[in-house]
């Protein structure tokens, strides 16, 4: 059946008054004519009025404060409750999921303050109030809001030790994120001026409380990490002391992640040394108050030179260690080498015994070999033909020039030689030779 147009007041609206669905806005100019107002599906209708509650900024980060009641728990483990004014008829309902709730205790009747994002749950087109945490009432709201959010950065991994990084021991650049005209800038700069005026101070200048100061906080950090060739070797996050509110600004979650992204090493020095902050959490060092901070981010220009003389005293003593043992060793070494060198002296007399020894020895052997040379030389002598013609013998050969030892070699008319002492002459045998007969050669 189709829907009756308006009538009475509620028609006159629908005649001045149109909504615009896309942009969400009122729009309030009179139309010319008179016209039916355009119906809407009843999901559609949700889930416009459920964005409207999502892009509320106060209602997404929310604290309420009230009593719980009608608690239950369902068996996955989620939590679901109604938040009540104590002394009114007013209430919330609130849910409150397994992975957020942590199987803490809760009970009707307790008095809490509840974190939460508003919510409209289309099944039922309920309000609800989709909670995160919960805290007792004693608590106070800045005390259960820094619990909060200590416990969600911590299951990040923003305050793992693991990811924190060593300080620089000798900077050259120091950047420091303050505010300008605050006592905290004029300190480190006493400080550094006095114990290690070497280094260079960078002034990032921010609001450090008040609305908007944890945005301009994360600005300077960002910026201090923008810097080039200038960049800082070492960051300081610092102000002076105050109370929870105007320290405040360092618990943002705004801080704690531009301090978390920063590429260069933090120090946190906020406040006094009672006072800790989650900056304090996520920074890689914390110092008890801006000017401790200055005294670790920097060594002492006179401790250093106090331990430069003590490590060059050290060095000397080492030096003068290590020559006398370097020259008793060459003493040693020394020392061995003329045990092992050989006797020169001796080595020249047994020299001198061993060529003389030699001389005689091989003058005796010249003496025995010459015997026998003089004895070999008679003893061919004697054994020489030439010798025997001497003794008027005379040696005949063959016309081969062979020598003739028998008769019985010879023929007859066959040439011979007859050789005597001073010469020769030729011959003719005229007959056969003859035999003797006791001759040995017949």
């Amino acid at each position: 059946m189709a829907k009756r147009p308006p009538r009475g007041f509620h028609a006159r609206r629908a005649v001045t008054r149109s909504f615009d669905w896309d942009d969400a806005t009122d729009s309030s100019e009179p139309s010319t004519a008179a016209s039916a107002p355009e119906s809407r599906p009843v999901a559609q209708v949700a889930g416009h009025i459920r964005d409207q509650l999502k892009s509320d900024s106060q209602l997404r980060d929310i604290w309420i404060e009230g009593e719980i009641r009608s608690f239950s728990r369902s068996g996955p483990g989620h939590y679901y409750f109604s938040l009540a004014d104590p002394e009114g008829d007013t209430s919330l309902a609130c849910v409150f999921f397994r992975n957020q709730n942590r199987g803490m205790t809760l009970e009707s009747g307790e008095h809490v303050l509840v974190h939460g994002s508003a919510d409209l749950y289309l099944a039922r087109g309920n309000l609800q109030i989709i909670v995160d945490d919960v805290h007792p009432i004693g608590a106070g709201v800045l005390q259960a809001e820094f619990e909060r959010l200590l416990r969600q950065l911590s299951a990040e991994g923003l305050f793992s030790a693991d990811r924190k990084r060593p300080i620089p021991r000798y900077p050259k650049r120091i950047g420091v994120a303050t505010s300008q005209s605050g006592a905290v800038w004029h300190d480190i700069q006493q400080v550094l001026a006095r114990r290690w005026p070497l280094a260079e101070l960078l002034l990032a200048p921010c609001q450090v409380q008040g609305q908007g100061a944890a945005d301009d906080i994360a600005r300077a950090i960002e910026q201090l990490n923008l810097l080039a060739s200038d960049a800082p070797d070492v960051i300081i996050v610092g102000r002076g002391g105050g109370s929870a509110e105007d320290l405040w600004a360092y618990n943002e979650e705004t801080v704690a992640r531009a301090i978390f992204a920063s590429e260069i090493p933090v120090i946190s020095a906020i406040g006094h040394e009672t006072d800790t902050t989650i900056a304090d959490h996520v920074a890689d060092l914390r110092a008890p108050t801006p000017s401790a901070a200055a005294e670790l981010v920097a060594p002492d220009r006179d401790e250093e030179s106090a331990r430069l003389r003590g490590a060059e005293l050290l060095m000397s003593r080492a030096l003068e260690r290590s020559l006398s043992q370097l020259h008793t060793t060459i003493a040693a070494l020394d020392e061995r080498l003329d045990r092992s060198a050989p006797d020169v002296g001796a080595r020249r007399i047994d020299l001198n015994s061993l060529q003389q020894a030699r001389d005689v020895a091989m003058g005796r052997q010249l003496q025995s070999l010459r015997s026998q040379l003089v004895a070999n030389v008679q003893r061919l002598h004697a054994l020489n033909p030439l010798v025997t013609l001497d003794r008027g013998f005379a040696a005949i050969a063959d016309d081969q020039g062979r020598i003739v030892t028998s008769a019985a070699r010879l023929q007859a008319n066959q040439p011979i030689t007859i050789r005597f002492r001073d010469g020769e002459v030729s011959a003719v045998t005229t007959d056969s030779p003859s035999i003797y007969e006791d001759s040995p050669h017949a």
